[in-house]
């Protein structure tokens, strides 16, 4: 007789999580964000000092921090060398050449949100080399602005296409799951 399984539903700290992710989604044009109930989550009971137990790391991990050229974890070495070697082509390109700082960043988090809803995989961002010999300011802070925290979930890596291109960088966008 085959074991029929019940649904189990979700639990409060399931629907914080979820609420908590829901919350930096955008609904779609024409589209309604739901309601969703008023959340109460009670943490659990704090056992007396002598029965405490070492700390566990979290279940949920932030994203570990993407920095240009260096391998990101969880991505295959084929699918990494592609990406560094420039073998990946970018569907799409925002050259921020001549764009201040604040303008650029405005730019950057446009174009990686459009890229994400066209469903595009790979795309390049051109900050330029710089004039100066650690880079200019777009290509320093194009980094920073990658880890944000509603970007960085967005990214697989991050790779300068060719050692003697410094002022290119193609990122490898995360699919979405519909």
């Amino acid at each position: 007789m085959p074991s029929r399984r019940r649904p189990r539903g979700l639990t409060e700290e399931d629907r914080a999580v979820w609420a908590a992710y829901a919350a930096r989604v955008a609904p779609l044009k024409g589209r309604a964000m739901p309601v969703l109930p008023a959340i109460t989550v009670t943490p659990p009971p704090t056992p007396p000092a002598a029965q405490q137990t070492p700390a566990r790391p979290s279940a949920k991990l932030p994203p570990t921090p993407i920095a240009v050229g260096t391998p990101p974890a969880g991505l295959d070495a084929k699918r990494w060398t592609a990406l560094r070697r420039g073998k990946l082509r970018p569907e799409r390109t925002l050259d921020l050449h001549g764009k201040r700082a604040q303008e650029a960043h405005g730019a950057v988090r446009g174009f990686l949100a459009e890229a994400i809803a066209d469903g595009l995989r790979c795309v390049a961002i051109v900050t330029g080399k710089g004039s100066t010999a650690e880079g200019g300011v777009l290509r320093r802070e194009l980094p920073h602005w990658l880890n944000a925290p509603d970007l960085r979930g967005l990214l697989l890596g991050a790779a300068h296409p060719h050692r003697a291109n410094a002022g290119s960088v193609h990122l490898l966008l995360r699919r979405v799951r519909t």
